[in-house]
């Protein structure tokens, strides 16, 4: 039998520095030593191969961690999410894939960091939504391609070539920014003058009517039981592939895919468009309306279970 010792990791408490210093005396293993240990920890659930594969990719980690500094949080959480990405690539790595541990634990890595940045700043700040996620953490580095790094509202042309970059529209640009610069009060006066009233006095009630709730859950409850009924006509990969390209928040990219399943990029790419085809046909047809399909558009999408 193999070793089963369990062993602690470098901690990031006693510093950056010192944790940057400690991880570099990890080895980096060549990739017949990554199967081998890749294998043992699989097959014979060994921790010390468990260990050596994680702690030579620490530094993968912390690089990716390290792109994470300008939100105002503290790197050593950042690192430790990062840590957590790792260890769930780690437990779920299959070395027979033909792809390198690294490749597939950065996915993970992000994964967490991202989640955890998110889930750090108030709800207020950002919306849940995946376009609103990649919006969040490319306008910084949009805004430094182009020098727009102050404080403050975005000139015209700015907002107009930084929307163009992200292929995203000149008003989800100025609200995103408006919200990386932080959470505004509400008794904040509208005007200079002391009897112009506060912006909480402007504020409408969102709240809808008892009659719009009532037709929204009616439509939303159809809509849901047509999706269902429609998933049920999927195979079961095609099943999967659609619900994680098109009803969950933070869809996987093709590559993704190809890795879990094994095959191509374009392979996933085609299921993915026969199962857009047959889910649409089975939806319209509850609906009494003519077949018509489209390419697959992720830009909107709506999350519901995965065992719907």
């Amino acid at each position: 039998m193999y070793q089963t010792v369990s062993r602690s990791l470098p901690s990031i408490g006693t510093g950056l520095a010192h944790y940057l210093t400690e991880i570099r005396k990890f080895p980096i293993l060549t990739p017949e030593e990554e199967s081998t240990y890749a294998r043992r920890w699989r097959c014979e659930g060994d921790r010390d191969a468990a260990y050596r594969l994680v702690t030579s990719h620490l530094r993968l980690v912390a690089k990716i961690a390290m792109r994470y500094r300008g939100y105002g949080l503290p790197i050593a959480d950042i690192v430790s999410e990062g840590n957590v990405g790792l260890m769930q690539a780690v437990k779920r790595f299959d070395p027979d894939r033909g792809v390198r541990l690294a490749t597939y634990a950065m996915w993970w890595i992000r994964a967490m960091i991202q989640d955890y940045v998110l889930r750090s700043w108030s709800l207020v700040k950002i919306a849940a939504n995946a376009a609103q996620k990649k919006l969040f953490f490319k306008l910084r580095r949009a805004k430094s391609a182009i020098a727009a790094l102050q404080d403050g509202e975005l000139r015209p042309e700015q907002v107009k070539l930084i929307a163009e970059r992200l292929e995203v529209a000149e008003r989800e640009v100025v609200d995103m920014n408006r919200r990386l610069q932080g959470d505004v009060s509400l008794n904040v006066p509208t005007h200079d003058e002391r009897e112009s009233g506060e912006a909480l006095d402007w504020l409408v009630d969102p709240a809808p009517t008892q009659e719009t709730r009532l037709a929204d859950e009616q439509e939303s409850a159809h809509r849901h039981q047509a999706l269902r009924a429609a998933l049920q006509t999927l195979k079961p990969r095609e099943r999967h592939i659609f619900v994680a390209r098109h009803l969950t928040d933070d869809p996987p990219n093709l590559e993704e895919l190809a890795v879990q399943y094994g095959i191509s990029r374009e392979r996933i790419r085609q299921i993915e468009l026969r199962a857009l085809q047959k889910v649409k046909a089975a939806v319209q047809a509850m609906a009494g309306q003519p077949t018509r399909v489209t390419q697959p558009n992720n830009s909107k999408r709506q999350a519901v279970p995965a065992g719907s």
